[in-house]
């Protein structure tokens, strides 16, 4: 049987009251006046008297262990949440840093990700992120804080300059096949065509489709000519580099979101990506079990309530057969 104790200082206050019955008992020990007849007195009186001072001992130690307040834990209190289990899968590759959205596609797209995991905070999100390479940023969370502040870090770089969509659509597939959620859903923002991987997106949208998993894609940009800043030139004037317009794979997106029953939208601005927030809270939420707090069995009241009912037995046999006191 295991013990936890909510206030273990608490128990000196009774080891005190014990001390202090310790010394009544003793002094009042030289005056027994045992209300029994004569002829069993010598034969009773320490036997009597022992097993008066035993069970007050014992009264005063259950007393002490109460105000420790004991509790035995008896499990979690598990119930049930309503979520769903999303991944966002980020292009980070260089024509992200565009700036016909503002400051950039990049930043914009970040910041539209943190709106969007404010809206759930009860869902489980994880980031992927990619650009040639593909890695995982975060997995599955609802630490709404942390997956706020890995979004906020995310930088244009260390992954190269493809743009691996198969591969990256592939990990996130990988990572929700063993969730328990009906509604699993992937939401891809890219703002290019898929040109390096081991997969294709579409045998990417193949594998999320055979498992249910719906792929919600944001091609960012619009049809304009846009610029990426590439640095000052040597009298310390940014230049730029002019990415054409229209040069989001619209139709590859939509197949995509079409192949698993999802959504495709584009994001010339900003608004798109609220539609597609709004069309994911309409989804149907799944049901898991989730362990809370520990519940515990209090113990406090019933080894008082023993404590006390031995101690009383102890002071009325003292007085009643003994005769000892004031």
């Amino acid at each position: 049987m295991s013990f936890e104790f909510q206030h273990v200082t608490y128990a000196l206050w009774g080891l005190v009251g014990l001390l202090f019955w310790l010394i009544s008992f003793f002094y009042w020990f030289r005056k027994p006046q045992l209300f029994i007849p004569k002829k069993y007195r010598k034969s009773n009186l320490p036997i009597l008297r022992t097993l008066i001072f035993i069970v007050g001992v014992i009264g005063w130690l259950y007393i002490s262990f109460a105000l420790a307040g004991p509790r035995r834990p008896m499990g979690m209190d598990k119930n049930t949440i309503d979520v769903n289990d999303i991944f966002i899968v980020i292009d980070l590759s260089r024509s992200m840093m565009a700036e016909d959205l503002k400051p950039n596609r990049v930043e914009a797209a970040k910041q539209k990700v943190v709106d969007f995991v404010s809206l759930f905070p009860k869902d489980r999100i994880g980031i992927i992120i990619f650009a040639e390479r593909v890695f995982t940023l975060l997995p599955l969370s609802t630490d709404l804080e942390l997956i706020k502040k890995m979004v906020e870090q995310i930088k244009l770089g260390p992954l190269g300059d493809g743009t691996n969509i198969g591969d990256a659509l592939a990990l996130a597939v990988g990572r929700l096949i063993q969730s328990q959620a009906k509604s699993k859903i992937i939401l891809l923002l890219t703002d290019g065509v898929s040109n390096v991987g081991t997969l294709t997106p579409l045998q990417a949208a193949e594998m999320a489709a055979a498992n249910k998993i719906k792929i919600y894609t944001v091609g960012i940009g619009g049809d304009k000519d846009a610029r990426i800043p590439v640095g000052p030139n040597m009298f310390g004037v940014q230049r730029y580099q002019v990415i054409p317009g229209g040069s989001v794979d619209a139709k590859g997106l939509k197949e995509i979101a079409d192949m698993t029953n999802g959504k495709s939208y584009m994001a010339s601005n900003n608004k798109a990506l609220k539609n597609v927030l709004d069309e994911i809270n309409k989804m149907e939420r799944t049901q898991i079990e989730h362990s809370g707090r520990i519940i515990y069995q209090e113990l406090y009241f019933k080894y008082l309530l023993t404590g006390i009912i031995l101690l009383l037995g102890a002071e009325l046999g003292r007085r009643l057969l003994l005769r000892e006191g004031p």
